[in-house]
């Protein structure tokens, strides 16, 4: 056969064989054993090398199809498996450098075409051919090659990435591949002179502009996913390493330097040196200006690429004797940014943007890398750096474009390098970046506000702070830029001036207020009359008094008298030099259009912020400094008894009338701005003022805070408010509202006592509805730190506050009981006899409990007053009586309220701001009246057919949430005196029951499992109140029985098969409610001391008829089950709670502790049935929590009994049902945690009732699971069962021969758990699902197996685990586990192996540091801010290190003689990183105990023995232990007794 194949080759070579013979045959020939050619595979490989590269040199015509398929030829050769063995056994095949070409020129073609149709086959070989090295050859021997593919794929990329195509990963993965090869390459290249010419060349210019495509795409889901998360980054780091290496080598840096400084500077540094041809920075500088792209990317493309090559630079060459060549390199990479054009105004201002941003990138890289020293420039350089900062400064001045951040974030990095380069310009950078500045967007706003604050930062440590504001206060003064200038300070800005002002000296703060005071007084207070402009500045001038007043510290005893007398002067001048001049402008009579100009709503507003600044800032300094006398104590004896007049203010303010300060404060309260805001302001200050009295005069308080509140009433009403900055300058009538009513809230501690019951419901009214607005904008609510008012009343609702304010608590449930009944269908508004409708009305004294408290009453009155509340108490109380009645009256008719789902959804609002309320603090009244809100929504409401059914589950449910947060109220009991306890429990039951029919088609569904355990949490609790309270139990418990029995179908319906279709919803209700009436009853009578047989008695006799009953219902649920379909979940708690009943009912009655004599024998056989259905069902739970949790109580109590197991059945019998648990594959650690408490009760009680035997048994079929075959067969799940057991055992109390058993065989589970952890090192998926549960088995055996593992070895053995265990390339949650682990056990020995430790020394040292150097290697300084969760981690691992060496120090005194050794290891590794602070402050402080075992000899040694490098640190960390802990230590020591 050989023989006739054998002319393949001839044939191949013929010209008259067709081509598509020729390919076939070519086909056969590669993959047929019976083609017989010398060096086949090589001849083959040749013939479709030769014909592709023959037809690309135009040699001979083909269709296009051949050629195709030739491609495709070669494509299947290259990845083919055989190729692949071939090249494994040795042997060489190869390829021709002229198929590297004709690929190169295929993509070159597709580049100029535009076109990536046809190319994925070539793309393939080019993937194929550099991944395997012996083809790789013909790309790496010939480097030209390399990098003309390496410059097609990048355009090729460059073309996808700039198209509205898809993006597909072939050309990345190609891409990616190539760029590992060059990068190979390059690193092996010896002239760096020709690397930088081929990267200049070629690749810089395409690399450039695919690093920029990469970084600003948007990309979408249709995007392929790997290019979008892991190739677009590998591939930007490949290109920023390839330019490192190529454009900025080491050798490189003298011709940077002989290209960049002056001939001056290289005469110094470099003397005689003969300048090099190469020119890098012009070569660099000539790529970047030509137009490599699209003209509208150019600019774009290089203002990225500038910072790029910027800090490669750096990173290459930065040091001190080349910072001068760096700031060179700046001055030359900032030149090819587009900033002349700019300010020529020949492109558009939108590249601004860009621009500004490089700038900022160049800037902040200067900044971090030190470039610029003040000192070294001005002495050696002739300040070259300083001119070109100055020039980018004025720049940047003269060009304001306060709209992009950037450019307040570059002169914030102008500032920051020298305050000098801005200086100059500082009037017009104070002018364009903050007073004339329109910036109102949040993300414009935060910078400008950091380069004021860094203004304001360097101004206060150079103490020119009254210099930075003498340019502010000019620059008010100018004509303004605009009508309507902003407010100088913001909510933040002020913030940043406080700290500012506390470091000040006093003098320099009054220095800038008398400059102010100055100029109020005199280029503005004599023109503002009539001057809309002059108005505007001095509402600016005020604002500034007003912040640096209430700022700045405040005068105290120990002031110095010359700045009291300053202050008291300026205060003078401020009072008869503005605010008088003022008084009298403003009271002149006017025209009402006259009322509404600019500049009398803007003077008006001024002179009202100087009148409260002044008064608060006067009486502050008059409390709080002896020293100081207040410029109104010529009239000081007319305070008291003005404070009985309306108002009381003129008395502060000498010179104005009483008349002519009413009219001021008619024009103020005429505008809804600051004028408004500051009358309040004194109001309240008035308030102040009368209670500081020693008489305070009821009536003035009263009228002071209804006139508070009324001011703003009108504009509370309008409804919706702007949010508000906290600024008092920058109230407007947007924004009015806002600010009146964070007034009223924050000040209502003082406002309450003197306010109107109606005044009281108004603010109750409107609390409610601006929560109600919270509530609906809630989802569209910004993050920004402004005032709103739902952010304002849901403060007032979460304070603690609230529930001490009992009137406003008490009316705001009363405001919220109304807005229920408007929720109501219109025809149930009407209806004065509904419920909802009683427990508002407006004519009932509910609020006469608390104000009777607080009410003073004349002893003449007494008795009638007396009388009076008892009628109004008993009319309450009457109301709420019959409410009740009304309620279970409507409940047992049926004829409930229809609500829509709309109604339910405003309900469910309405419920939740009730939540709000802190209902276990209610009174006895509101408790009781709340209660009835809620049954009735229960009882006396349905949801209309169209209704969604979650949304009513959740109504619901929140109605029972709230009524369980009732019940723990200390009030609870009051709802009894309304209603009788079954009354309640029927009402609840029959209106669940009805409503259930809805809830057929969602009983899987997770909200009725929540809904239905609140309704066993409400009954569970009302129960227990029946209980406790010991009033008509049995009464009340029986007719409850009685109602439940009632609702079952009767026997006959079960056996004609009616329960099967009655309502499974309904089933599930009542068997719930059975089982929580057992629950109690039961826990009840265990908690019972046996004194109290009479209520033992009682409760027996009640818990037979339940247990029966609920037996019959649990069978007749069971009967509906079909034969293979799983136990309802909801049934397993019910069979739990009922054979505890019967259990404890056996007890109780002191029946014989046998199957026979404890329970009848069907309700055995019910138990076992359950027990056998649940052993079935176990090891196919998977991840049900709710299934498992039900399931292993059952098993705890039903185990507890070994008498109960049916047949020959054993404990043995349900550890192997939960070892198959514990080994499915649904079964995670997660799972394994949850149920954890419950595994370990149910094995509590297994192992304390088995006998020795099926111990033994137990213990076999663990270790059996631990055997290495299992991990061999990929069976893991089988070891992380055994291993849960494992440790699960280790839980459980074991007495006799059990724990000798157990113990004997401890040897072999260490041994099992340390050959287990080996294997499982080896496959990185196994290590937080095997390796972590050993850990934690290995820790508590150690720490049980204290006194009893008394063999060193078997000990030591966990060490060989410890040392197999990685601690890096981890994710954060897996090396946490792992940390916590190890530290875990290594604690256990410590602790409960000290001897063992001692002759294990070193692999306990080793084992320790390992996880030192995790901790450093984690808790290295990066670059980037990185994970807060992921630095918790981290901090948490350094604390358990602090604490081991602590704890080493402490416990091991005999450890002392390996101190040395500890601080060696530690300081080693110290040298290699540069830790976060917060990380080696925990690792310092325990060092230093490690130090204090060291004696001098140990310190000697270290100083001789550790290399130079690491001595270095070593002293370092000496000299601070010396300094801080050592010192610290003693001085406690001499203080100790």
């Amino acid at each position: 056969m050989a023989a006739i194949y054998s002319g393949i080759y001839l044939k191949l070579k013929s010209a008259k064989t067709p081509w598509e013979d020729k390919i076939k045959l070519a086909r056969f020939a590669w993959v047929s054993h019976q083609c017989v050619l010398p060096n086949k595979e090589q001849v083959l490989l040749d013939w479709v090398s030769h014909a592709l590269v023959s037809y690309y040199n135009k040699k001979f015509e083909l269709e296009e199809e051949v050629v195709e398929k030739l491609w495709a030829y070669l494509d299947n050769v290259i990845h083919s498996r055989r190729l692949q063995n071939l090249l494994k056994s040795g042997k060489t095949v190869g390829l021709s450098f002229s198929v590297a070409q004709v690929i190169n020129e295929r993509l070159s073609e597709a580049c100029s075409q535009k076109t990536q149709q046809n190319i994925g086959t070539v793309l393939s070989c080019s993937s194929g051919i550099l991944s395997t090295p012996s083809l790789s050859i013909i790309y790496t021997a010939k480097c030209e090659l390399l990098v003309d593919l390496l410059s097609k794929l990048s355009k090729l990329a460059c073309q996808q990435l700039a198209s509205d195509d898809t993006v597909g990963s072939q050309v990345f993965s190609v891409l990616q591949l190539t760029f590992a090869q060059y990068l190979l390459i390059q690193r092996q290249q010896t002239n760096p002179n020709r690397v930088f010419g081929q990267v200049t060349s070629h690749l810089l210019q395409p690399c450039l502009l695919l690093r920029h495509l990469l970084t600003v795409r948007s990309w979408t889901q249709a995007d392929d996913n790997h290019v979008r998360q892991h190739l677009s980054r590998e591939i930007r780091n490949q290109v920023e390493t390839l330019l490192q290496a190529g454009l900025f080598q080491p050798e490189l840096l003298s011709s940077y330097k002989e290209e960049l400084l002056p001939e001056q500077e290289l005469q110094v540094k470099k003397k005689g040196a003969l300048k090099s041809l190469l020119l890098p920075v012009n070569t660099v500088q000539t790529k970047l200006s030509s137009g490599f792209c699209e003209p509208a990317l150019h600019g774009a493309v290089v203002a990225g690429s500038v910072s790029l090559l910027y800090k490669l630079f750096l990173d290459s060459y930065c040091k001190a004797e080349n910072h001068l060549a760096c700031f060179h390199m700046l001055s030359r990479l900032f030149s090819c940014l587009r900033f002349p054009a700019l300010q020529q105004g020949i492109l558009s201002p939108a590249d601004w943007s860009t621009e500004l941003l490089a700038l900022e990138q160049l800037l902040n890289l200067v900044l971090s890398s030190d470039i610029y020293n003040v000192a070294s420039d001005r002495i050696r350089h002739k300040e070259i750096q300083f001119g070109f900062y100055r020039k980018l400064a004025q720049m940047l001045v003269s060009h304001s474009q306060a709209s992009i951040p950037a450019w307040f974030r570059c002169l914030k990095l102008l500032m920051s390098l020298n305050h000098l380069i801005v200086e100059p310009d500082l009037d017009a950078l104070v002018a364009s970046a903050w007073i004339d500045a329109e910036v109102s967007e949040p993300r414009t706003k935060k910078p400008q506000e950091a380069l004021i604050s860094t203004m304001f930062q360097t101004y206060s440590k150079l103490r020119q702070f009254p210099r930075l504001f003498e340019e502010v206060l000019t620059v008010i003064c100018r004509p303004a830029a605009d009508e309507l200038r902003l407010p100088v300070f913001s909510g933040g800005l002020t913030g940043k001036l406080r700290e500012c002002l506390l470091e000040l000296p006093p003098n320099q703060i009054l220095d800038i207020l008398c400059l102010c005071v100055e100029k109020c007084q005199t280029l503005i207070i004599p023109a503002v009359e009539g001057s809309a402009d002059m108005a505007l500045k001095l509402l600016s001038l005020s604002s500034v008094l007003h912040a640096f007043l209430f700022n700045m510290r405040s005068l105290d005893d120990i002031s110095p008298s010359p700045v009291v007398l300053r202050t008291q002067s300026l205060l003078s001048k401020m009072q008869k030099g503005i605010i008088q001049p003022l008084m009298e402008l403003l009271q002149a009579p006017r025209r009402e259009e006259e009322k509404s100009d600019l500049w009398l709503r803007k003077a008006s507003d001024s002179a009202l912020l100087l009148v409260y600044t002044w008064v608060e800032v006067d009486t502050l300094f008059g409390v709080s400094c002896s020293k100081y006398v207040s410029p109104a104590a010529e009239i000081a004896g007319a305070v008291t008894a003005s404070a009985a007049t309306h108002w009381g203010i003129p008395a502060f303010l000498s010179g104005v009338e009483e008349q002519c300060w009413e009219r001021v404060v008619e024009l103020a309260n005429s505008f809804a701005s600051t004028s408004k805001y500051c009358l309040e302001l004194l109001t309240l200050q008035k308030i102040k003022m009368i209670l500081m009295q020693t008489e305070a005069d009821l009536q003035a308080l009263q009228h002071a805070t209804a006139f508070i509140l009324e001011s703003g009433r009108s504009h509370m009403s309008r409804g919706e408010s702007e949010p508000w900055d906290g600024d008092i300058s920058a109230i407007s009538d947007l924004n009015y509202a806002t600010a009146h009513w964070h007034l009223v809230i924050s000040n209502l501690t003082i406002l309450l006592p003197y306010l109107s019951l109606k005044d009281v419901e108004y603010i109750a009214n409107v609390l409610l509805e601006t929560l109600v607005l919270a509530k609906a904008q809630e989802a569209a609510a910004d993050q920004e730190p402004s005032i709103s008012i739902g952010k304002i009343s849901l403060g007032l609702m979460h304070s603690s506050f609230l529930p001490e304010m009992m009137v406003l608590h008490c009316t705001f449930l009363t405001s919220l009981i109304h807005q229920f009944t408007r929720v109501l269908p219109s025809a149930a508004r009407d209806s004065v006899d509904l419920p909802l409708q009683q427990l508002s009305a407006g004519n009932i004294p509910w609020h006469e409990e608390i104000l009777a408290s607080c009410r003073p009453v004349d002893p003449l009155e007494a008795p009638s007053e007396n009388k009076l509340l008892k009628d109004e108490l008993s009319l309450s109380r009457k109301t709420l009586e019959k409410v009740a009645q009304c309620i279970i009256l409507l409940a047992k008719n049926g004829r409930p309220l229809i609500l829509k789902e709309s109604q339910l959804e405003s309900c469910l609002g309405l419920l939740e701001i009730a939540s709000l309320l802190k209902l276990d603090s209610l009174l006895p009244s509101d408790c009781t009246r709340c209660f009835l809100v809620l049954l009735s929504l229960l009882a006396n409401t349905r949801a209309s057919a169209s209704c969604s059914k979650p949304v009513l589950l959740k109504f619901l449910s929140t109605c029972f949430h709230l009524l369980r947060c009732l019940q723990a109220g200390r009030n609870a009991s009051s709802v009894f005196k309304v209603f009788h306890a079954s009354d309640v429990l029927e009402t609840v039951m029959t209106s669940q029951l009805t409503a259930s029919k809805f809830f057929t088609d969602v009983l899987t569904v997770p909200v009725w499992a929540q809904y239905l355990q609140e309704v066993q949490a409400f009954l569970e609790n009302f129960l227990q109140m029946i209980v406790e309270r010991r009033q008509s139990v049995r009464l009340n418990l029986e007719k409850f029985m009685s109602f439940l029995v009632s609702c079952e179908p009767d026997v006959g319906a079960a056996k004609t098969k009616g329960w099967k279709n009655w309502n499974p919803a309904a089933r599930q209700l009542l068997l719930m409610a059975f089982t929580t009436l057992c629950h109690v009853i039961t826990l009840y009578l265990e908690q019972l001391p046996q004194k109290k047989l009479q209520s033992t008695d009682v409760l027996s006799a009640l818990l037979e008829p339940v247990v029966l009953q609920m037996v019959r219902t649990v069978e007749q649920g069971l009967q509906s089950n079909t034969q293979n379909q799983p136990l309802p979940v909801t049934f397993i708690p019910s069979v739990t709670t009922l054979l505890k009943a019967d259990l404890s009912h056996a007890v109780k009655k002191g029946w014989q502790k046998e199957p026979s004599g404890i329970l009848e024998q069907p309700r055995i056989k019910l138990y076992q049935k359950f027990y056998s259905q649940i052993l079935r069902e176990l090891p196919c739970a998977g991840d049900n929590l709710q299934f498992l949790q039900s399931a292993l109580q059952f098993l705890t109590v039903f185990c507890s009994v070994p008498e109960l197991y049916p047949g020959e059945e054993t404990a043995v019998t349900v550890v192997f049902a939960i070892k198959k648990l514990l080994a499915g594959s649904a079964v995670t650690t997660q799972v394994i945690q949850s149920v954890e408490t419950e595994l370990t009760e149910v094995l509590v009680q297994l192992l304390g009732n088995c006998s020795a035997e099926e111990f033994y048994t137990i213990m076999r079929l663990v270790l059996q699971g631990l055997e290495m075959k299992n991990i061999w067969q990929q069976k893991a799940k089988e070891v992380l069962s055994a291993v849960t057991l494992m440790k699960l055992l280790l839980s459980c109390p074991l007495r006799g021969d059990k724990e000798k058993a157990f113990w004997f065989a401890s040897p072999q589970i260490i041994t099992a758990l340390a050959m287990q952890t080996k294997e499982a090192c080896q496959d990185q998926s196994l290590i937080s699902t095997i390796v972590v549960p050993i850990l934690e088995t290995v820790a508590a055996l150690l720490r049980q197996g204290e006194g009893v593992l008394l063999n060193p070895h078997h000990v030591a053995l966990a060490f060989s685990i410890l040392l197999t265990v990685p601690l890096d390339h981890l994710k954060t949650e897996d090396y946490r586990s792992i940390f916590l682990g190890v530290h875990e056990v290594l604690f256990s020995i410590v602790q409960c192996h000290p001897k063992v430790l001692l002759k294990a020394a070193p692999s306990f040292l080793n084992s320790f540091h390992r996880l030192v150097v995790s901790v450093m290697h984690e808790g290295r300084q990066k670059g980037d801010k990185g994970n807060t969760d992921e630095f918790e981690v981290i901090l948490k691992c350094a604390r358990l290190v602090e604490r081991m060496y602590t704890h080493i120090t402490a416990e091991m005194e005999d450890f002392t003689v390996f101190s040395a050794f500890i601080v060696a290891q530690y300081v080693t590794e110290l040298q290699k990183v540069t830790l976060h602070p917060a990380v080696k402050k925990h690792l310092t402080e325990g060092i230093y105990h490690i130090l204090d075992l060291c004696i001098e000899r140990d310190i000697k040694f270290l100083n001789m023995s550790l290399p130079a490098g690491v001595r270095e640190v070593f002293k370092d960390l000496y000299n601070d232990y010396n300094h801080y802990h050592k010192a610290k230590k003693q001085g406690e020591e001499k203080y100790t007794a």
